[in-house]
């Protein structure tokens, strides 16, 4: 980062970041990508370019773009969110067909589907391959556009096992994190055709997002594109030793089998705590977790995170729940 060679962004002179944004959309196999500082910013500039105010959006209700983006798809875009519930986070074209809106006016009806690949709040749960593209053919034959949330793209490819550009050739754009299981300190990347990122390289500048000489923050992105997939594996694996532990625990609810990527969802149901409350304890402790409601406790592997470090967290979850260590014969 120190030695980034560096330029005005604005004018598309930094070539730090000019070579990020070449290699991302070598990698997925598009005509163009954006660097942006944020995943919000992103996902928001994606659902304004298109939509059209009094459209709706489409996505699951556990979607970021609807959860934790402050409502900046109604105040920014005009658009009211569609939720649907589905389970394991995943939608299906039978359930978006049924809340699709029509509209005579291209200003009404539904404008955009946004998919998240992985689905955070769902516990880190994938798309498969056949799943997006049967939306996304259904979708294009109603003339709507698909957008994907792929904040964590690059674990479920790692997954799944297949490449991102084939993970996502079919949608008409996405983002990426580099912030995210990449390990980069900061940054998202937005990635579609030529004429899209040149109307989402104006809509960042609305935002704020117009950056100077921002080439040290795209050099550290540029290692995490370059080296962070091939380790992603480890991440999975360490999530699912947690899991497993974690299900040895009584008062805890686990399903080890929906851990299929770097997050793992704990229950706090009948623990006798509530998730903030437990929260709290672990990081006394030194483990660092999100409730991400009032029965439900978020971990998240990443590079940051060692196999010793998901024992020690063990230890430390059993320790605030009051349970036994178990003695071996």
């Amino acid at each position: 980062m120190a030695e980034a060679k560096v330029g005005d962004d604005v004018y598309c002179e930094d070539p730090t970041i000019n070579q990020l944004q070449e290699r991302a959309a070598e990698i997925f196999e598009r005509e163009a990508a954006l660097f942006v500082p944020s995943g919000t910013m992103a996902n928001q500039i994606a659902i304004k370019i298109h939509t059209h105010a009094g459209q709706e959006v489409i996505c699951e209700q556990r979607a970021h773009i609807y959860n934790s983006e402050a409502g900046m798809m109604a105040s920014f875009a005009g658009c009211l969110a569609r939720p649907i519930c589905a389970q394991n986070g995943i939608l299906t074209w039978n359930l978006i067909a049924a809340q699709l809106r029509q509209s005579p006016s291209k200003r009404g009806g539904t404008g955009l589907i946004a998919l998240e690949n992985t689905s955070n709040f769902a516990g880190g749960t994938i798309y498969s391959p056949n799943i997006s593209a049967e939306i996304c053919s259904r979708a294009h034959e109603a003339g709507i556009p698909v957008f994907v949330d792929g904040a964590r793209i690059f674990n479920a490819a790692v997954a799944l096992g297949i490449s991102v550009a084939n993970l996502t050739r079919m949608f008409d754009s996405l983002m990426f994190s580099l912030s995210k299981g990449l390990g980069a300190p900061v940054g998202s990347v937005l990635v579609g055709d030529a004429d899209f990122i040149e109307e989402a390289r104006h809509v960042r500048k609305m935002l704020g997002g117009g950056m100077r000489q921002a080439g040290i923050l795209a050099a550290a992105g540029l290692v995490a594109l370059e080296e962070g997939p091939s380790r992603l594996h480890v991440d999975h694996e360490n999530a699912k030793f947690i899991a497993s532990g974690l299900a040895a625990v009584p008062r805890l609810r686990m399903d080890v089998t929906k851990v299929v990527t770097n997050i793992v969802l704990m229950e706090t149901t009948g623990s006798g705590f509530t998730a903030p409350d437990l929260v709290r304890q672990f990081a006394a402790e030194g483990v660092l977790a999100n409730a991400i409601g009032p029965d439900t406790v978020r971990l998240i592997t990443h590079r940051d995170v060692s196999r010793a470090d998901c024992k020690r967290a063990l230890q430390i979850i059993r320790s605030v729940l009051r349970v036994p260590v178990r003695k071996k014969n």
